[in-house]
């Protein structure tokens, strides 16, 4: 037996086997932009450091987060916050026993991503 051909048994199924449903791009999209925004308030907090430490500091941080670059990552951000913001809700929804099945898990989804998107712009249009 221990000199015996090993038995050749599939893998777990994997992103090859199964086809992406929107109910798996939303969990993961979750937990992309709980990731994204733990980078985003490192930024907010070595800005809110930089002003602490003096004015030098403060204006090499202001550069960053008021560059090009900065723009889009705290836009990103404002994108990163309403959509975990409405997943939290749309998960609160699923743990009191509702939407369980799939046209409605389907359809929050969809409330999720463009609902994140349209609270954006509005966000962006009024800051």
């Amino acid at each position: 037996m221990a000199n015996g051909k090993p038995v050749e048994r599939p893998l777990s199924p994997h992103l090859t086997i199964y086809r992406p449903q929107l109910t798996s791009i939303t969990s993961i999209l979750t937990r992309i932009t709980g990731n994204a925004l733990i980078i985003s308030a490192v930024l907010v907090v070595w800005w809110l450091l930089a002003a602490a430490v003096g004015p030098a500091y403060y204006d090499i941080a202001t550069a960053v987060l008021t560059s090009w670059f900065g723009d889009i990552v705290m836009s990103l951000s404002v994108l990163g916050v309403w959509y975990h913001y409405l997943a939290g809700l749309r998960h609160l929804y699923f743990d009191a026993g509702h939407g369980l099945d799939i046209p409605t898990a389907e359809k929050l989804g969809w409330a999720c991503l463009i609902g994140s998107v349209g609270l954006t712009v509005i966000t962006l249009i009024i800051v």
